[in-house]
């Protein structure tokens, strides 16, 4: 990886990890059953509906981590490999399941697995990716991969307690911002956190460098659980993949919303009010609603607390022993994945 921590040098370094991820990826997908197969490669674009080659989807953020934390304990890019592969497949499991959760019918500019094939059959690909994840982390040629499994489901546990607390918090209208960043810091930074330990783990590193790789993970996945947030309001179509003001669309209780409720103040209660509307709102009500978090502080408070991660993340790198060109990948990538210009 690049010494240089500008946003290109990270970009080159993501693409390089993908490289040696994704052939494996696409490799482990042979082990299940046809039809399965069909919806997971279809999930993390490897082909389309009609069967048309696609190059795969997504930014590999997990991956990137897995690979540069086994590189941090002093292993080879592709000793990490088969933890940044498991994390992928987890993270994704976790997408097929979350979009038929959240009822979002449209990623990455194309239909949702579920909207394209069913949720039967979105349910079983996100199922079969779970599984892979811990099978082919199993198999991975180091004496620590029965406790890089162990690593991984607790994680992965804490990632659906995440998911559940998202899920609950739709029925509530008492939701406060500790319990949201709770969340966050489940169904995001748990995985985050993994990824960022589990290469390191697979190296057998000593616990010192592990546990702060951990914390680094977990402060960043925070960093990036508030700045997809941010995006998931006033993020661009064409930069995020979802519809203009998606998460006020779905009444989504996310950290800008609910820092503004916990505002007080007129825009707040005018915001609950719109919130509580027994009906879909309109495309004015929408950009009223966007204007009412910014009104009430909410939006500067979710770019206050992702800087806030930022620091914290970066700090944690500060003590721990690693090559200095893996230090400063880790150091751009943090910085892009907390950047809001997405």
């Amino acid at each position: 990886m690049s010494a240089q921590t500008d946003d290109v040098s990270a970009e080159d370094g993501l693409a390089r990890i993908r490289g040696l991820v994704q052939p494996v990826l696409r490799d482990v997908l042979d082990r299940l059953d046809a039809d399965t197969r069909e919806v997971c490669g279809y999930h993390l674009g490897f082909w389309d509906a009609d069967g048309t080659p696609g190059h795969g989807a997504g930014k590999g953020v997990r991956p990137a981590l897995a690979v540069l934390s086994a590189r941090a304990a002093g292993g080879s890019a592709e000793l990490g490999v088969p933890a940044a592969v498991a994390c992928e497949l987890i993270h994704n499991f976790s997408l097929l399941h979350d979009d038929i959760m959240d009822r979002d019918t449209e990623r990455r500019h194309r239909p949702t697995a579920w909207a394209q094939y069913g949720e039967s059959r979105a349910i079983l690909a996100g199922d079969a990716l779970q599984a892979l994840a811990c099978e082919l982390l199993a198999e991975a040629p180091s004496p620590t991969s029965a406790w890089a499994v162990r690593c991984l489901n607790a994680a992965t546990r804490r990632l659906i307690a995440g998911q559940a607390a998202d899920l609950a918090f739709e029925t509530r209208d008492d939701v406060t911002l500790d319990e949201c960043l709770e969340m966050a810091a489940g169904k995001t930074g748990a995985l985050m956190a993994c990824s960022a330990s589990l290469g390191a783990v697979l190296a057998d590193a000593p616990s010192e460098l592990a546990m702060g790789l951990t914390d680094f993970g977990a402060h960043i996945g925070l960093a990036f659980q508030l700045v997809d947030d941010l995006l998931g309001i006033w993020g661009q179509p064409e930069r995020t993949g979802k519809p203009v003001l998606s998460d006020l669309r779905s009444r989504k209780k996310s950290v800008p919303v609910v820092a503004a409720f916990d505002a007080g103040g007129p825009a707040a209660e005018e915001l609950r009010a719109l919130y509580a509307l027994p009906r879909e709102l309109t495309a004015d009500e929408l950009e009223r609603a966007a204007a009412l978090v910014t009104e009430a502080g909410g939006r500067e408070w979710a770019e206050s607390a992702a800087d806030r991660e930022l620091a914290a993340a970066l700090a944690s790198l500060e003590p721990l022993d690693m090559p200095p060109d893996v230090r400063a990948a880790f150091v751009a990538l943090a910085r892009q994945l907390s950047t809001r210009d997405q």
